[in-house]
């Protein structure tokens, strides 16, 4: 299988690696990288999007863990999608104490 993203190996945006293969310090780590590709892949925004968010994440908080930065890229990106935003809408504007079930 192809996918449609690439993954930077020599940028800001580049996961962490060793010998080649990426390098992930504990296991949220994997499953924040896999959501995002995951999302990617079916359309959820475009990659480049979320190369540059990252970039502008890592540059703002050098010293940041990266998948933390992946992770903040990622909300970024997702939170500027129209459905995020009006179920996020619909959600803040439950009274406090409601049910978690969405309509």
């Amino acid at each position: 299988m192809t996918l449609p993203i690439r993954l930077d190996v020599d940028t800001p945006a580049a996961p962490p690696r060793s010998n080649g293969e990426l390098v992930f310090a504990e296991p949220w780590e994997s499953r924040a990288f896999a959501m995002a590709v995951v999302a990617g892949e079916a359309g959820a925004f475009a990659w480049e999007d979320f190369r540059q968010a990252l970039i502008a994440r890592i540059a703002a908080k050098p010293d940041a863990r990266y998948y933390l930065s992946w992770l903040e890229a990622l909300e970024q990106v997702l939170a500027v999608e129209g459905e995020v935003r009006e179920r996020a809408a619909r959600l803040a504007a439950r009274p406090a104490g409601h049910d978690h079930m969405i309509d």
